[in-house]
């Protein structure tokens, strides 16, 4: 069983704007903490936003801050991630990831792919 299913990448012109979610399951239902990481061609998974699931607070890596707005619902056990002003950069596999506990990152959706056309 998948824990968290991802959806809404696709393609998008830069400037754009895009919606991603993620809807945990199993295990991943009972969590501290859900966020989003993101992979591009040759380049090393990087944290991109989190958000802790008690208390709301919110992390952004310094490359989205400001552009980026994570958020969740409570209702539907899900956690989004609005992008706007989307750039060529920006491009990648998008993974959702939860953290049970206050440790790692231990449960992993399996990426929804974004790319932004310049």
């Amino acid at each position: 069983q998948v824990p968290l299913v991802e959806s809404g990448g696709g393609l998008v012109q830069a400037g754009g704007s895009l919606r991603l979610s993620c809807r945990a399951t199993g295990r991943a239902s009972s969590k501290y903490a859900m966020g989003w990481f993101r992979q591009a061609p040759g380049k090393e998974r990087e944290f991109v936003a989190g958000i802790v699931w008690g208390a709301a607070s919110t992390a952004y890596s310094d490359s989205v801050k400001g552009r980026f707005t994570v958020s969740i619902n409570k209702f539907r056990n899900e956690v989004h991630l609005q992008m706007n002003s989307l750039k060529p950069e920006d491009t990648a596999l998008y993974y959702c990831a939860a953290k049970i506990s206050k440790g790692d990152w231990s449960e992993w959706g399996q990426g929804t792919q974004v790319t932004v056309s310049s």
